[in-house]
């Protein structure tokens, strides 16, 4: 395929839509335990410190493998790395609705869905960047959604056939994981095969060591890890625990209940309420802060940087608010005004690592990326769980303000000391 096919303007935006589907498909697999984690928990009879050890197994081992996931989607055909890594966690959403025991669902959705997802991103992300050159924050911001939408309609559709009877929260780990294994066959015959772009007076292929000191040689990319890693602790936690804290707080409970005797179709309200809000919130945040930062990165290059910065920092009081709230609504109003500025953060996720990392390095430095923060993030389920049991929930839920504030101070040194220095022009 010749250069001029791989970026003309049909095609990259066609490329977009496949990866799009794609990962609303692995984000939003991913919320079907958390939506139905009180049904699950009640069919094994088991702790929620034991029902948080399968979300903490998933987000360590997709740390684990990501980075090599991500090396070897800049040495081999990034096509196939994520047809791949699609057809693997799609069989293992689709297993996990079969499974009999707690340590079965460890290894179908914790395993092997934990390492089936890690070839998707690094490879998606690397193929738009190279695609869309002017306009990369905005189509990874597009991406971003699907991430957002994923979740919102998995965590309704979940939550709501998990209160079909004692076994329904087997209904969609089975619905979406064959949904996903067919999205599979469909990459495979559409998405064409985007070589990484060539570097003059350099090998074709970079060498697995070469990708490695390009991300670990640049401080400010790996000061960018820490504080994705900080937010990614928050968003495991969030995820995880909050369709739990709300469907069982008996501060919500009667609102709840008035709900679903009103609107039948909202049986699942809590699942849904407890992402639906924040992702609503995400999507203006990502939209507006994504096409701000690309008009403003010609003229000033730490922009994307200070993005970061601004989202995390003005999220901290509505995560607080959040934990706090007396009523449903303020809970609410408080999820999306945090939802609006974690949007303001993800708009310039990867385009900020971008900025400081050469393109034929880009998946590698996203894999490197993704595992520093999975690994640091995968303990939050299992630790918020024990603090549900020796606190409370609201506690556990508050104790995540601190990480976003945490987050932007590590951010804000990598932009005034590090930035100028490693910016790539």
């Amino acid at each position: 395929m010749s250069n001029e096919q791989e970026t003309s303007p049909n095609y990259k935006w066609f490329a977009l839509l496949l990866l799009w589907v794609a990962f609303f498909l692995q984000q939003g697999t991913r919320q079907i335990y958390s939506a139905t984690l009180p049904s699950i928990r009640d069919s094994f009879g088991v702790s929620s410190t034991a029902i948080g050890v399968v979300g903490t197994v998933f987000t360590f081992m997709y740390g684990i493998c990501v980075p090599f996931a991500g090396i070897a989607a800049d040495l081999f055909r990034r096509k196939w790395m994520v047809t791949i890594g699609v057809a693997v966690f799609c069989c293992g959403i689709f297993c996990s609705g079969f499974v009999g025991t707690v340590g079965l669902l460890i290894l179908t959705y914790g395993v092997l869905n934990g390492l089936g997802q890690t070839f998707y991103y690094p490879s998606a992300t690397s193929l738009i960047s190279q695609l869309h050159k002017e306009t990369r924050a905005t189509a990874l911001s597009l991406l971003q959604v699907g991430l957002y939408l994923g979740i919102i309609g998995c965590s309704w559709a979940s939550g709501w056939m998990a209160e079909g009877g004692a076994d329904g929260w087997r209904t969609p780990f089975r619905l979406f994981g064959g949904i996903g294994l067919a999205w599979a066959v469909a990459l495979a015959f559409l998405l064409k095969d985007t070589k990484p772009a060539p570097v003059a007076g350099a090998p074709q292929k970079a060498s697995a060591v070469e990708a490695v000191k390009a991300m670990v040689g640049k401080p400010s990319a790996m000061l960018l890890a820490l504080g994705f890693g900080m937010m990614i602790y928050v968003d495991i936690g969030f995820k995880t625990w909050m369709p739990d804290y709300l469907k069982t707080s008996e501060v919500f409970a009667g609102d709840f209940n008035a709900l679903s005797e009103r609107l039948p179709w909202l049986k699942g309200a809590p699942a849904l309420f407890a992402v639906v809000w924040h992702y609503l919130g995400a999507l203006v945040g990502v939209m507006v802060a994504s096409r701000v930062s690309d008009r403003l990165a010609k003229t000033r290059p730490g922009i994307r940087m200070e993005t970061n910065i601004v989202g995390l920092a003005l999220a901290v009081p509505f995560i607080w608010w959040m934990a706090h709230a007396s009523t449903l609504v303020s809970c609410c109003v408080a999820m999306a005004l945090f939802g609006v500025f974690r949007g303001v953060y993800d708009s310039n996720l990867f385009a900020s690592l971008f900025d400081v990392i050469k393109p034929r390095y880009h998946a590698s430095a996203g894999g490197i990326m993704l595992c520093c923060a999975f690994i640091f993030g995968s303990s939050s389920s299992t630790v918020l769980g024990w603090m549900k049991q020796a606190f409370s929930m609201q506690t556990g839920l508050a104790s995540l303000a601190g990480f976003y504030l945490a987050g932007a101070l590590v951010i804000l040194v990598a932009r005034l000391c590090f930035l100028k220095r490693d910016y790539e022009k």
